[in-house]
């Protein structure tokens, strides 16, 4: 991925499990969890419910091999913002990523979100 090219985004943090997602998410508070459904631990889609508990300042980003209307439909559920399949393009994941920052924005802080650029 070309993240680090990218000026309006910044990785602060990697998991390798679910597990381990949810304390660092906890931890970090990012504005966008970019997850897969297959990670080794519990399944991805609980991994997801359980983030918009412990994270609801987070919007999760769903990036997966698994593209088929039941784990879209699983992922949406659970709370995932946005759901990406990996053959889908890098614009693709990028503006999925975008749009999921933006919506959650208004979400947490309204049409007026003066707010959350000043800090």
């Amino acid at each position: 991925m070309r993240f680090a090219l990218e000026e309006d985004l910044e990785v602060v943090g990697e998991a390798g499990d679910t597990a381990s997602v949810i304390p660092l998410a906890r931890a970090l508070l990012p504005d966008v969890i970019l997850m897969d459904v297959e990670l080794p631990g519990m399944s991805g889609i609980a991994a997801i419910e359980t983030l918009r508990t412990a994270t609801p300042g987070s919007a999760v980003v769903v990036f997966t091999l698994r593209d088929d209307a039941a784990t879209r439909a699983r992922a949406r559920a659970a709370g995932a913002a946005a759901f990406v399949a990996k053959h889908q393009t890098e614009e693709a994941l990028l503006a999925a990523i975008r749009r999921a920052t933006v919506e959650h924005e208004k979400e947490e802080y309204g049409d007026d979100m003066r707010d959350r650029r000043d800090r």
